[in-house]
């Protein structure tokens, strides 16, 4: 098993996890994919957020701040947590996390605290 789909099991075991992804945002494709939460197609959803990577990145440029500051970014829904955690490890340049969590089960903590770990499962 891949790097890839070991992180995005583990990512769904956490609690709230409805469905996950790691992309790369230079090509805009998911690599791999996990859940399905419903009502979202999780594969044109991580599409469409590497606009939302793309944009933030080209803002801190423009403020002179590096990447590697962004943590992750968090867009709230009215029943979701959707989440992005950009891996800046220097082999992995242009990768994200992308995870989708149900807003009233998850513990944004300790999401963050295993997705840091789970990026050095790539």
């Amino acid at each position: 098993m891949t790097g890839i789909k070991i992180a995005l099991n583990r990512a769904m075991q956490l609690e709230g996890a409805i469905g996950a992804a790691v992309v790369d945002y230079v090509s805009r494709m998911p690599l791999g994919t996990a859940g399905h939460p419903q009502g979202l197609d999780l594969d044109l959803a991580a599409h469409g957020d590497t606009d939302v990577v793309r944009a933030k990145l080209a803002a801190l440029h423009l403020i002179g701040y590096a990447p590697e500051r962004v943590q992750d970014i968090l867009i709230t829904l009215d029943t979701e947590y959707h989440l992005i955690r950009l891996i800046t490890r220097r082999p992995h340049e242009g990768l994200f996390f992308y995870l989708v969590l149900e807003r009233s089960r998850a513990d944004l903590d300790t999401v963050r605290k295993e997705l840091h770990r789970l990026e050095l499962l790539l």
